[in-house]
Order: structure tokens, then sequence, then C-alpha cells
């Protein structure tokens, strides 16, 4: 994922920084506890799109 892209996005919820994952490529907000997709490099931050993150280690 583009460095400049990732250095702006945030959550869309609580507008935290977000974590870059590269396998599985995904953004996630440890504050909300929410994982975003990207799909094909695109970043889909739709809260919709957003998975739970249930046991974190």
């Amino acid at each position: 994922m583009d460095k400049k892209l990732l250095a702006i996005l945030v959550c869309p919820i609580c507008k935290m920084e977000l974590e870059y994952k590269k396998s599985p490529e995904e953004l996630i907000c440890r504050l909300d506890k929410l994982v975003y997709p990207v799909k094909d490099g695109i970043p889909i931050m739709l809260p919709s799109e957003a998975k739970r993150i249930i046991n974190e280690k």
C-alpha cells in the first residue's frame, strides 16, 4: 500500500490512525477493534464493510 495514502487514512468512526497488515491485506483500528478490508490495493473504508476483532492477542 502507498505510504502516503496510509499516512492520511484514519478510521472513519473514531478518526484514529490505522495499522496496516500486509497478509491478508487489511487496515486495523485498535481503538474500535475493527478491520477494514483492502481489495485489489484499494482500502474499503465503509463501516458496514468492517469486521469486528473478536480475539486480540
